[in-house]
């Protein structure tokens, strides 16, 4: 059972235990690996017009402006804030890795 809300990236990571040199263990998430946007099924796109935020932008575009993330990950970004400071950027409204389709779909 995971500790992450459903719509987190985090939801189906892994926890992982490391063992310290003096016996005690210590749990933490394990690395988790953005997918390459090519291979993400395309569910839509999203023109960036003046006083956009990457939070209104995945609310509209997937209805929970807390999958900013699948946005990112679609748009092969870390940085959120960055999609957003081109007006007129064109960015890739993405389904979640492993959802069934062909990615450029």
């Amino acid at each position: 059972m995971s500790n992450f809300a459903a719509n987190s990236r985090y939801v189906s990571t892994p926890v992982k235990t490391y063992t310290l040199p003096d016996g005690s263990e210590v749990n933490h998430l394990a690395r988790r690996f953005v997918s390459q946007p090519e291979s993400l099924a395309l569910f839509g796109t999203c023109t960036v017009v003046q006083g956009d935020r990457i939070d209104n932008i995945a609310a509209r575009s997937l209805g929970d402006a807390e999958l900013f993330w699948r946005v990112c990950d679609g748009n092969r970004e870390l940085r959120p804030a960055a999609l957003t400071e081109t007006i007129g950027r064109v960015l890739r409204i993405t389904l979640p890795a492993g959802f069934p389709g062909q990615g450029n779909a």
